[in-house]
């Protein structure tokens, strides 16, 4: 079928998709943002990794939690403005 009401109803699918990964994407960083501003080596020691691919992403922040709960902050600045930019525009 390639009548109108299938390709609205398509795209229309697309868009739910993009905003609920975006919206997964505001919670991750969030929920990260958080708990590095208040357990930050607990989970800098968490995710510390043989992987050298890993470990490259945390490795910044080991023996340095000021360093991470900044990073915390600014993980949570941006999820809440990911979140605020995928609200609904009011007509």
């Amino acid at each position: 079928m390639n009548d109108r009401t299938t390709v609205n109803a398509g795209d229309d699918n697309t868009v739910l998709g993009l905003k609920r990964a975006g919206e997964m994407a505001a919670v991750f960083m969030i929920g990260d943002g958080l708990l590095g501003i208040l357990q930050p080596t607990r989970h800098v020691d968490l995710w510390r990794s043989e992987v050298g691919a890993v470990d490259a992403l945390v490795a910044p922040f080991g023996g340095k939690p000021t360093r991470r709960r900044l990073y915390g902050l600014v993980q949570l600045s941006a999820g809440i403005a990911l979140a605020a930019a995928l609200r609904p525009k009011k007509e």
